[in-house]
C-alpha cells in the first residue's frame, strides 16, 4: 500500500470516528499523522487523538477509554494540553 493510499485510508477512518472520539473525556482533537515511539517520528500513518491530559486506565470510565486500533489502523494518543482559539 503506497503512502497516499494509507493516507486515505487513515482519513477516512478518522471521518468516520472522530465525532464519536470527540465525545470521550479529555479528548480536544483528532487527526491523521505520523506514530511517533521513543521521541521519534516513524513513516507510520496513524490515527491521532489529542487530549488534554494522559489519564491512567484505572482513572477511565469505559465508555471514554481511546481504543489502541481502529479497523486496523493504530492509534497514537498524544498530550496537547488546553487547546484554544485566538482571537
Amino acid at each position: 500500500m503506497g503512502a497516499e493510499t494509507n493516507i486515505a485510508a487513515v482519513r477516512a477512518i478518522k471521518d468516520k470516528y472522530q465525532a464519536e472520539l470527540l465525545k470521550k473525556a479529555n479528548v480536544v482533537g483528532v487527526a491523521v499523522g505520523y506514530r511517533e515511539k521513543a521521541g521519534q517520528v516513524t513513516d507510520q500513518v496513524v490515527l491521532t487523538v489529542m487530549v488534554r491530559k494522559k489519564v491512567p486506565l484505572s482513572q477511565l470510565d469505559a465508555n471514554d477509554v481511546i481504543p489502541s486500533e481502529i479497523e486496523g489502523v493504530m492509534v497514537d494518543v498524544k498530550e496537547v494540553g488546553e487547546i484554544r482559539a485566538l482571537s
